[in-house]
């Protein structure tokens, strides 16, 4: 049976139905906001898999390119591996949902968001997360749903909601929250340094909104929901074994937690007292058993010390950040580069500059077509001491490199002032805690570095939140790996002294409150700006100059009516001019025409062919031109591509000239003056009036 439910959102009907497609699935539904569809399923194994002790959840964001009409680029013309956009879709899908299902589920759960139809004004990916809750409330999983999202932004200081595509291209603020019918579950933003009561306000705004959503999915769960399946949970700790193992170590493991400052040494120190209980009970546990129950006592010291003891695992104070080191100018050949050092954690961001010929082609359903500024962060396994494969970048490779690239985004000097395509990569070396807002860090650096004019430096700060059951919390500031994967929260804001430019927030429990969130924000801001001024005393602004290793751009407008003579026939006239001066050559459906080359005197050379190209030819005017054909009345000479002029015989000389051979042949250069132009265009040229007269300033030009 078909059931529908429907609400108005931002003046758009916002649709659920289930019982029409993919009935075989666990849960299914189709959602759509106006024309925007997608479908979303969940399934579920019948058995837990064995071996593990973590949740095995998988979110699948399928982009179909016939969602817009179009066939794929690639060669087998078929959608292949997901895209970035499809990536950070799932990531966004998949942060909110995942703290609701019940601890200990280790069943196999996979769902798939397909993209059937994209309006391009409407973006998918929060469809994606409302799809989602609402399959798993309608399927046999167990989840403590529905969840809803939310898109807000803020244009002419008003907050909108769910803005279009366009309305985004004018917004100072693209904020997702996530959240259930009386909690925040997820907030994920860029800004154009907005301030801190603007996050809240539209966060406050968003959850309005989420609470309609999730009354209308509760709508269509009391109509078709399936009956829950039936656990046997895995995971959970024996009380009497944790506190046999409490007793048994007494102040031993708190110690080793609390006096060992170092990452690597704590970790250490405390898998061999693991090892040693686990000797002395073995013969009366598993050792599962004993490995659960140790990381959940491990997990209890933790959280008890900080909140009730006011201490953290490496001695620092709740609002206190570890000690921060900068450098820039790291590598001799790289365009700009920075390296940012925050306790044990250490990014290397390189930047490099680009034509704006080299700009990232997209293929997906989203309206953008190209992006200039990319920003790829690598996490090779020597940065946690670890051993394993090393291969493409996943998830959260690609995750961490989109929030350090929205961060840097609104700082960056526009196309039409800065001409360049900008690369930067940020290769974590040392990783505890918050790699990514030390990509932040790093890039601020490589980007001033490289000589690139930010509007301001920006930095990032991970924020951490320990709660307790009898509501008391500690809201951590610069938080460490250990409070990160102990905790119930990992909050990531960068920033200006201005405002706010990224956030990202995840919770591990099932929501925040507002007051929790505010007070965490305004920590945030004064860890910020003290970060900034660490920042800012390695590298004050940017650098006047670029590097002598990256390229010149010029940048020139020409007639739109002379596009044509640029390209060429086939692109044979900018090819040679291409392969001549070494240069890039970028020409803009406007006229505009951009040129890089690593040399300032080989791009000016592509620029003065260009304005030959363009130029009308004036009598007067002066060229070096290649003598092409002979002729016994005289020379004729190519003083632009396709464009040739005569030198009579009389002209070429001062003295008289019996044989056009005698003074030049073809291939000769040779600086001649237009002389007249007749009324059907023909040129004539002269030599002679030229000799001994020097060329006037500006008027001399190449015409090979």
């Amino acid at each position: 049976m078909i059931h529908t439910t429907s609400v108005e959102i931002a003046g758009r009907q916002l649709t659920i139905e289930t019982g029409k497609l993919a009935n075989q699935a666990g849960g299914s539904v189709t959602i759509r906001y106006g024309d925007s569809v997608l479908l979303v399923t969940a399934c579920a194994s019948p058995t837990a898999r064995e071996g593990i002790d973590f949740l095995p959840l998988t979110i699948d964001y399928e982009e179909r390119l016939y969602a817009v009409g179009k066939i794929p680029g690639s060669f087998f013309r078929r959608e292949g591996r997901p895209t970035e956009i499809g990536t950070l879709a799932a990531r966004l899908t998949d942060r909110p949902l995942r703290p609701l299902f019940p601890k200990g589920l280790h069943n196999e759960i996979q769902v798939i968001v397909t993209v059937l139809s994209a309006d391009q004004e409407n973006d998918p990916d929060i469809l994606g997360i409302i799809g989602a809750s609402a399959a798993l409330c309608l399927s046999d999983i167990p989840f403590d749903g529905p969840v809803s999202a939310t898109r807000l932004g803020y244009i002419d200081g008003q907050i909108v909601v769910n803005p279009t595509f366009a309305q985004l291209e004018e917004s100072k603020l693209d904020l997702v929250v996530a959240g259930t019918s009386d909690a925040i579950a997820m907030v994920e933003a860029g800004a154009s340094e907005v301030s801190e009561d603007v996050i809240i306000a539209a966060v406050k705004r968003g959850q309005e909104i989420n609470q309609e959503i999730v009354g209308l999915q509760q709508k269509l769960i009391a109509l078709a929901a399936k009956p829950k399946m039936s656990l046997n949970l895995n995971g959970h700790a024996d009380d009497a074994l944790m506190e046999k193992l409490a007793s048994a170590l007494g102040d031993r493991l708190h110690s080793l937690i609390f006096t060992n400052r170092e990452k690597g040494e704590r970790d250490s120190a405390v898998d061999d007292l693991r090892a040693e209980v686990a000797a002395q009970m073995g013969d009366d546990y598993s050792p599962q058993d004993i490995r659960t129950a140790f990381e959940a006592l491990v997990k209890r010291e933790v959280r008890s010390g900080i909140v009730h003891g006011g201490e953290r695992p490496d001695g620092r104070g709740a609002k206190e950040i570890r000690p921060i080191s900068s450098e820039a100018s790291v590598l001799p050949r790289a365009h700009g580069s920075g390296l940012f050092n925050r306790g044990q954690t250490q990014v290397l961001t390189i930047a490099t500059l680009g034509s704006m010929a080299e700009v990232q082609k997209l293929d997906t359903i989203n309206p953008e077509v190209s992006k200039r500024y990319m920003h790829h962060y690598n996490f090779p396994p020597y940065s946690v001491g670890e051993v394993r494969r090393v291969g493409g970048p996943g998830r959260r490779e690609i995750g961490h490199g989109a929030l350090a690239e929205r961060a840097l985004l609104p700082v960056l000097p526009s196309a039409e002032d800065f001409p360049y395509t900008i690369r930067l990569v940020s290769e974590s070396l040392g990783s505890n805690g918050s790699t990514s807002m030390a990509s932040v860090c790093g890039s601020t650096l490589a980007l001033m570095d490289a000589g690139v004019p930010l509007k301001a430096a920006v930095a990032g700060i991970a924020m951490g939140l320990v709660m307790t059951e009898d509501d008391k919390y500690v809201i951590l500031t610069d938080i460490q790996g250990v409070e990160d994967a102990l905790g119930d929260m990992d909050f990531k804001v960068a920033g200006t002294t201005q405002g706010i430019t990224a956030l990202q927030m995840d919770i591990k429990v099932k929501g925040i409150t507002y007051g929790i969130m505010e007070e965490a924000l305004s920590q945030a801001r004064d860890a910020r700006l003290f970060v900034l001024e660490r920042i800012q005393s390695t590298l004050a602004e940017p650098r006047p100059e670029l590097s002598p290793y990256a390229p010149r751009m010029l940048r020139i407008s020409i007639p739109i009516d002379k596009i044509g003579t640029i390209i060429g026939p086939g692109g044979k006239t900018i090819r040679s001019i291409i392969e001549e001066t070494k240069t890039t050559i970028n020409v803009d459906n406007d006229g505009t025409v951009t040129i890089g080359s690593i040399s300032q005197e080989a791009a000016q050379r592509a620029v003065e062919r260009i304005e030959m190209l363009t130029k009308e030819a004036e009598v007067g005017a002066v060229y070096t031109g290649k003598v092409v054909r002979l002729m016994n009345f005289g020379a004729f000479v190519e003083i632009m591509p396709g464009r040739d002029g005569l030198v009579h015989i009389s002209e070429l000389s001062n003295e008289r000239v019996n044989s056009v051979e005698d003074v030049v042949h073809v291939g000769d250069e040779i600086t001649v003056m237009i002389k007249e132009i007749d009324s059907m265009g023909r040129i004539n040229l002269s030599r002679r009036a030229l000799l001994g007269q020097p060329a006037r300033d500006g008027d001399s030009e190449s015409a090979r």
